[in-house]
């Protein structure tokens, strides 16, 4: 069986780094160590799941062998056993088909979350607005740090245009990736007199932050404009040029952030928010059979490019993608999304072990 071969040898492996890890030598070197143990957690999960699935095996092959004794009592017991652990063995086998699955380089990366308001004013802003909390929930509940580093509001109604946002935490990109595409909300707008419900759709997109050796910014290929800051209906928010846009001259990229009030802070975190672009086009670029371009990814930000909706009236959330529909929207929009955010993780795994199959 190729599988059993594989994981033998993830199993070799595993033992290999475990007397490394032992070794004066290797614990004395902390680049090598450092290597070496990140390795070995790397393989933990899938060689204790293996080894599991072994003593099952194992033990399936004694309950049979007991099966052929004249002991009545105990094939009575047997009869029993034995479908359980067939059924532990089925489970622990599916477990290792995904365990064995090509991992995403980015699973454990911060993200950078970006959030526009797309299709219908205000309201899609205002929906904007909402959905940012709900991530920002999700991330405190997952202990996680947030951190906006750029934002344009819309009129006095507390919505916005844009907001973009760091979600720093170990697995980040791994649980929100699915998040990305547009999302529909339906619902009576606070300015509708008349009670008629409004479709409108706002634009997520979730980028894996980048390191600064993946992206390689030179500075020829940047303009840097300052201007003032400006806050709610165009006032300025104080009294220097802090706030800054950055244009990558080669792709035409503009990031803009206002939110601090130091110049270089601004710079700062426009410079990462761009690098997390550029990374997303070049992992576009090398694999577009796997990753769509951020265009795609996003869509336009017309209603009907929709991958989830959330109705109002009826208090409905609907992904369409694996065709989930909850009606608890009010926790959801509370940042009570990990049921959602499990199902997609194994749709998307179910459909990669199809194609492994094939």
């Amino acid at each position: 069986m190729i599988m059993f071969k594989k994981l033998k040898d993830i199993e070799r492996r595993y033992e290999e780094l475990e007397k490394k890890l032992s070794d004066p030598d290797v614990v004395g070197n902390r680049g090598e160590y450092q290597k070496a143990a990140k390795e070995h957690a790397d393989l933990r999960d899938i060689v204790n799941t293996f080894r599991q699935y072994e003593n099952v095996l194992k033990q399936i092959e004694e309950d049979q062998k007991l099966l052929q004794e004249n002991d009545e009592e105990i094939k009575e017991i047997l009869k029993e056993e034995i479908p359980e652990l067939k059924a532990r063995r089925d489970e622990l086998e599916g477990r290792l088909k995904i365990l064995l699955l090509p991992k995403d380089p980015n699973d454990e990366r911060n993200v950078f979350l970006e959030i526009r308001a797309g299709t219908g004013g205000d309201e899609a802003a205002l929906f904007a607005a909402d959905l940012f909390r709900m991530y920002a929930r999700y991330a405190e509940r997952s202990g996680w740090k947030v951190d906006v580093m750029s934002s344009s509001s819309s009129g006095g109604m507390g919505g916005f245009k844009e907001i973009i946002a760091l979600v720093e935490g170990k697995g980040a990109f791994r649980s929100l990736k699915y998040e990305s595409g547009v999302h529909r909300v339906q619902r009576v707008p606070v300015t509708e007199s008349q009670g008629r419900i409004h479709t409108s759709a706002v634009t997520v997109a979730v980028l894996p932050e980048a390191e600064d050796v993946e992206v390689n910014i030179d500075p020829g290929d940047i303009r840097v404009d300052v201007y003032r800051s400006s806050g709610h209906g165009g006032q300025s928010v104080n009294t220097t040029d802090s706030a800054v846009r950055i244009t990558h001259l080669p792709t035409g990229m503009i990031v803009t952030c206002q939110d601090e009030k130091s110049q270089h802070k601004n710079k700062a975190k426009a410079l990462k928010v761009l690098k997390a672009r550029l990374l997303d086009q070049m992992i576009s670029e090398r694999d577009s059979k796997i990753s769509e371009t951020r265009k795609n990814q996003v869509g336009s930000g017309d209603r009907s490019e929709r991958i989830r909706t959330y109705n109002f009236p009826q208090g409905r959330v609907t992904d369409h993608r694996i065709g989930l529909t909850l009606y608890n929207l009010e926790s959801i929009l509370d940042g009570d999304i990990q049921f959602i955010i499990d199902s997609l993780t194994t749709h998307f795994q179910a459909e990669a072990l199809k194609r492994s199959a094939a």
